[in-house]
Formats: C-alpha cells, sequence, structure tokens
C-alpha cells in the first residue's frame, strides 16, 4: 500500500541518494568549489529529511529544517538572493513559533498534526494575493537591487511566506504554495549552477505531491 512505511523510507533514502549522486557527479566538474558545493549537499540533505518529516506531520521536521534554513541562507547571501535571504530569515523567526504551535494541536494518538482545511474561497482570494505581491515584490528587486534573478527570486519568495504560515497552522493549502515555490525553485537554482539545490528542489516538488496526498487521505476539519 501507498501508505506503507516501506513506501516512506525508500521515498527518503531516493531523496537523499539523489542528493549524493550530484553531489559526487559534481565534484569532477572543472568549476567545482569545494566549499560551496558542501554546503549544498549538507543543507539538500537536511531539507530532504524535513520537508518528508512535514509529510509525515512529524514535529522533529523542525529539528532539520533549523539546519538547512541556516545553511540555505548563507547560500542566497553569496548568490546575493535578497529575496531568499528575507524568506529564510523570516523561516529561522516562525519556526520557532511553529514548534510551538505544532505541539498544541498534537493528535493524543500518534502524536503527528492534525490537520485542518480553508474553504475554497479563502484559497482563491489568497493565491490571488499572493500572485500580486509575488509581481509587486520582483519589481521593487529588478528596480531597487542588483539581485541576479528579481522575478523568479520573488516568485520563489512571497508564496512561500503564506505556505510557512499555512503550514504551521496545520492547513493542507500550504501544499499547493509550496508546489509553486518548489518548480520555480528548480529553475533559479538551475539557472544559478548549483546541483545539490537543483536536486533538492526536485525531491521538494515530489514530495508537495506526495504530502498533499497523505494530508488530503487524512480526516481534516474546516477552518
Amino acid at each position: 500500500m501507498l501508505k506503507s512505511k516501506w513506501f516512506d523510507y525508500c521515498f527518503v533514502s531516493l531523496g537523499l541518494l539523489i542528493q549524493a549522486v550530484v553531489f559526487a557527479v559534481t565534484w569532477y566538474l572543472p568549476d567545482f568549489d569545494v566549499y560551496q558545493s558542501t554546503l549544498s549537499f549538507v543543507c539538500g540533505c537536511l531539507g530532504v529529511c524535513s520537508v518528508w518529516l512535514t509529510a509525515q506531520r512529524n514535529i522533529w521536521m523542525y529539528l532539520f529544517g533549523f539546519g538547512q534554513v541556516g545553511i540555505y541562507l548563507w547560500l542566497c547571501v553569496q548568490q546575493r538572493f535578497y529575496g531568499g535571504i528575507a524568506i529564510n530569515s523570516y523561516y529561522l523567526l516562525t519556526m520557532v513559533y511553529g514548534v510551538f504551535v505544532w505541539r498544541r494541536h498534537l493528535d493524543e494518538t500518534d502524536h503527528t498534526l492534525t490537520i485542518r482545511c480553508l474553504p475554497v474561497m479563502k484559497t482563491v482570494l489568497i493565491s490571488i494575493a499572493t500572485i500580486v505581491g509575488s509581481w509587486l515584490t520582483g519589481w521593487g528587486l529588478s528596480y531597487w537591487t542588483d539581485d541576479t534573478q528579481p522575478y523568479l527570486d520573488a516568485f520563489t519568495t512571497i508564496p512561500a511566506m503564506v505556505g510557512q504560515v499555512l503550514m504551521i497552522l496545520g492547513l493542507r493549502e500550504h501544499w499547493l504554495m509550496w508546489l509553486a515555490v518548489d518548480v520555480l525553485g528548480v529553475v533559479l537554482w538551475v539557472r544559478a549552477g548549483d546541483g545539490c539545490m537543483t536536486a533538492q528542489y526536485a525531491f521538494w516538488t515530489a514530495n508537495c505531491v506526495y504530502g498533499l496526498y497523505l494530508w488530503r487521505s487524512s480526516g481534516v476539519s474546516k477552518e
């Protein structure tokens, strides 16, 4: 069965294996940077574990998340992805709050997060506001900064900020926001030439689909 723990473990193992393979391949490239590539590899492994645990509604995802966000923040500083710098600083702050929120909403029997869902109209309004906010942010980054990919940076930043809030609140619609962010994240890091980050976002994209399936399969209550 799809819900089998064996499938879960194989899924996360595949994500970690992809990180290892990409790191090994990039090692032999002429422009290989040991320092940055190693950071990207560690960040990618932590990120794989964090999002996989989120799909499992396991509060331990925050432990891996703090490590991943810290390293990713530094990588964004190096690439001058100002939207990425902002969003990861935001992650660090909101994740502290998220730990307490999740602890209050853990199921007493299996100790996983209790899921809720938004009404359709609220989901549509939030989506429209997110798109408009992303476009305005991209314009601002292109006009006032030397951001190397302003609109891609913005469209992976604003939806992520919204998705983070929805995730902390246990609303399953957060997976839709993350799916958009992760697809664009693949493009962002392909253009930046970072194989491990590209592999991480590719795995995150697949995990969004699987996470949405798991959360939809669980009993939910309306907001």
